[in-house]
């Protein structure tokens, strides 16, 4: 199994054995129930759809959704993702799949929604230095020049420029698990974790690092 879903819960610190201060991210990871196999052979590719068991599952399901989850023999599940697993892996509809996919010191990249920003400038969006605050300064928090008059007589694509800022898919990569509580389903992951709190989050095995 590449990985599972969880939800932020927030961030905090874990002393080691030495007295160091680790800040750590804590996610509730799972559990989570199996709630489609995809096979090579009907879909084209090897995978397992994931559902979060939650607190408060949805009071509303769509005709389709529901004969999909009672195909499975699964509650009704909010949030649904997909994980690659083997050819040969034995994961079937109704398994479920805990925190204990982890162990101390795995490394694995989390993708998230980043918190939205609303529209910001070059400052806060890009982090340009502005210019001086000083007396007579004409020039401050503008982006200033962005392209030239003459040749080539236009803006290039990709220009830093005032946006929406944040509400994207983020991905956050070779974060270490530092710690795992299996009777909660808390993940204890070295370092920040893209959105707020109570978000989605998907956790997978590091692809690199």
């Amino acid at each position: 199994m590449e990985g599972l879903l969880g939800k932020k819960v927030g961030m905090t610190q874990i002393f080691t054995e030495d007295g160091t201060a680790v800040p750590v991210t804590v996610i509730v990871a799972g559990p989570c129930l199996v709630v489609q196999r995809k096979t090579a052979g009907r879909e084209g590719y090897d995978a397992v759809q994931l559902g979060l068991v939650e607190e408060r599952p949805p009071k509303h399901v769509n005709q389709p959704a529901s004969g999909h989850f009672k195909a499975a023999g699964v509650q009704p599940l909010k949030r649904l993702n997909e994980f690659r697993v083997e050819s040969e892996a034995a994961w079937k509809a109704g398994d479920e799949v805990k925190c204990s996919l982890f162990a101390v010191d795995d490394y694995v990249d989390v993708v998230a929604t980043s918190k939205g920003k609303g529209f910001q400038g070059v400052i806060r969006r890009h982090g340009h230095a502005g210019g001086k605050a000083t007396h007579g300064s004409m020039f401050h928090r503008a982006p200033g020049s962005i392209g030239h008059s003459s040749d080539p007589s236009r803006v290039f694509p990709g220009t830093k420029m005032p946006g929406q800022t944040g509400g994207k898919r983020t991905t956050v990569k070779n974060l270490r698990v530092v710690k795992i509580d299996e009777k909660r389903n808390l993940l204890f992951l070295r370092g920040a974790v893209p959105g707020p709190k109570q978000g989605y989050v998907s956790i997978r095995r590091a692809k690199r690092g």
